[in-house]
Formats: C-alpha cells, sequence, structure tokens
C-alpha cells in the first residue's frame, strides 16, 4: 500500500486554506472588556486550531498571565484596546513556536516603542505590514510542503506493501520536523541577538 496522494494532498492544502490573518479592520475600534476580547479571538481563530471543538483560543487565565510577564500591557479600567488585541494575535501565533521569555525579548522593544503612540509608526502600522505578506507566504508553503510530500513518495521503495505507507508518511513528516526545528532555531538566535543588542544599548 502507498501513501493516499489524493486525500493526503487534499488535507494539507485545506489546513493551508484555513492559514488567514486577522485584518485590522475587522477589530472594533472601541475598548473591550475581557470577555469580549476571548469571544473575538475564538470566533476569528477557532478553525486554526487542530481541534476546533475542543482547542481554546485564549482564556483570561492566559490573558493575566501574559499580562503579569510584560507581555501585555495592562488594561485601562479593565478594557482592552484595539493595540492590545493586535499583541495578543502576534502572542497567538508566537506561542506554539517559542517560549514565554523568547516572546517577552521580541515583543517588548515593539510595545515600548509603538504601543499607544500616535503617527505613522503605531502598532496597527507594524501589524498590517507584517500580515501583508501572509498571501504570498501561504503560496510558497503550499509549493514547499508539496514537493516534500514527492520527495517522501520517492522513499523506501524496497519496503513491503505493508510498511511502505507508514514509512513514506514518516520520511515527510520528518522533513517537515527538520524544517520548523532549523527555523525555530535561526528565530532563536535572532532573538537573542537583539536581546544583546538593547542590552549594549543600554550600557
Amino acid at each position: 500500500m502507498t501513501i493516499n496522494t489524493e486525500d493526503l494532498i487534499n488535507s494539507i492544502l485545506e489546513s493551508l486554506e484555513r492559514i488567514h490573518y486577522i485584518k485590522t479592520d475587522e477589530i472594533p475600534n472601541i475598548d473591550l472588556y475581557m470577555d469580549q476580547v476571548t469571544t473575538f479571538m475564538e470566533k476569528k481563530l477557532k478553525n486554526t486550531t487542530r481541534n476546533p471543538e475542543e482547542d481554546k483560543i485564549l482564556t483570561k487565565t492566559m490573558i493575566n498571565n501574559y499580562a503579569k510577564n510584560d507581555l501585555l500591557p495592562p488594561p485601562v479600567k479593565k478594557k482592552y484596546t484595539k493595540e492590545h488585541v493586535l499583541l495578543l494575535i502576534f502572542i497567538y501565533y508566537y506561542k506554539g513556536i517559542l517560549s514565554i521569555n523568547d516572546i517577552q525579548n521580541l515583543l517588548k522593544p515593539i510595545t515600548d516603542k509603538h504601543f499607544g503612540k500616535d503617527g505613522n509608526r503605531d502598532l496597527e502600522y507594524i501589524y498590517n505590514e507584517v500580515f501583508a505578506l501572509e498571501e504570498g507566504q501561504v503560496e510558497e508553503l503550499k509549493k514547499d510542503v508539496l514537493k516534500k510530500f514527492e520527495v517522501s513518495k520517492e522513499t523506501f521503495k524496497e519496503a513491503s506493501e505493508d510498511e511502505k505507507e507508514f514509512l513514506q508518511i514518516f520520511s515527510f513528516i520528518c522533513q517537515l520536523s527538520f524544517d520548523v526545528y532549523v527555523k525555530r532555531l535561526l528565530i532563536e538566535k535572532m532573538i537573542d541577538g537583539l536581546k544583546d543588542k538593547e542590552v549594549d544599548k543600554k550600557k
């Protein structure tokens, strides 16, 4: 038995198609209470989770922990601004691959310089610049994933039919995992470099 190409490819493409960012004009321009923030995030990002019926996007405990760890500025009179929501979206995407400490080191300079600031370089501007790249990235991801899939189908050709399907899927997963591993190392090195640069500035 070989990998069921049609089913696996369709599943991959469907997952990638569900990847989309929350546009700034979708975020309310009024300040929100915590319950409203969690409801908004659940509605917008639910379909990006592994188990949409069970997985929680954001909880009150998470928000409180982010504030305690200086990832999120405190709310004003228990209300969260549009910029708070933007930061929570960044945190949501980072937390799957980075430690809380790394997220803090990455976001703190952004928060210090751009949160609650008027002008052309506010947090909304930064968010829009970064996530405007998303559409092109998804298309490139599709090509890369499909290329790795085709490579995996060429492995373990001598295996028995009973083993081949599992071994080829295992090969595919290993390729994807190595790609994630290398990119995570790169991200961590860059964050360490940014942290060292900030320390040098203070000195």
